[in-house]
């Protein structure tokens, strides 16, 4: 059996209701519901949240809500593991053998079914315990720069002050839409950033993390462009 967990707390506090305000048009977290329920992967799409109205929201679009979770897992400093952890034990528990978990971000309106698809392929090719999405820095990390409490510029690597950009390595940063894991990587806490992943590639303008108001309001921007873009393709 293979189950999506979103995880979808309702005390977020940069962007409050964040995973049930509406963007473009649905409740962020209906994106990631339709991409899961789209790639026909999953027997189970499991939202985890201690929030009723999110759980009902969630339910409306498809998802399962089936518990609320623990109050000792809905603070600000529970980490997305324990709360994946959590919700596969009660699958397992409740539902049956759970061979494949995927945990989607509630907040990952540029997820596609097909990477969801793509991902797990991956996994498996690739005899690995997790995969999960990558995208590249738009500019080398090597090259990057700190200001001071006085106020001034130093380089974080000085040594690569004059070097060309072409020639330092790419660095890439974890997208935040998915991972995808057997189930016992979920549930003897194997770390993602290890020899036991493997990434999955994304492009840029497919990736925006969601903190704040100011990533809120480009990724409204980056998302409506590129529909733009689809639909002017399929409809030429």
């Amino acid at each position: 059996m293979k189950i999506a967990v979103i995880p979808a707390r309702g005390g977020s506090k940069r962007i409050p209701r964040k995973n049930i305000k509406e963007f473009c048009g649905k409740p962020m977290i209906a994106w990631s519901i339709e991409a899961a329920k789209a790639s026909k992967l999953f027997d189970h799409i499991i939202v985890s949240t201690d929030d009723e109205e999110i759980a009902e929201v969630a339910r409306a679009w498809g998802a399962e809500a089936p518990f609320m979770r623990p109050v000792e897992l809905s603070d600000d400093f529970t980490g997305t593991g324990a709360v994946v952890k959590h919700a596969t034990e009660w699958a397992i528990k409740n539902i049956g053998n759970v061979e494949f978990v995927c945990t989607v971000y509630a907040t990952a309106p540029f997820i596609k079914a097909t990477d969801l698809v793509a991902g797990l392929e991956l996994m498996l090719k690739s005899n690995k315990d997790i995969a999960f999405t990558v995208t590249s820095f738009p500019f080398p990390i090597q090259r990057a720069i700190k200001i001071n409490e006085a106020g001034h510029i130093a380089m974080f690597q000085p040594e690569h002050l004059m070097t060309r950009s072409q020639d330092l390595e790419p660095a890439f940063h974890d997208a935040g839409q998915f991972y995808w894991a057997r189930t016992a990587a979920v549930l003897h806490d194997v770390p993602a950033f290890s020899d036991a992943a493997v990434p999955l590639i994304l492009p840029r303008h497919q990736v925006q993390d969601i903190d704040t108001i100011e990533d809120w309001q480009r990724a409204e921007l980056m998302f409506t462009a590129w529909h733009a873009v689809v639909y002017s393709v399929f409809n030429d």
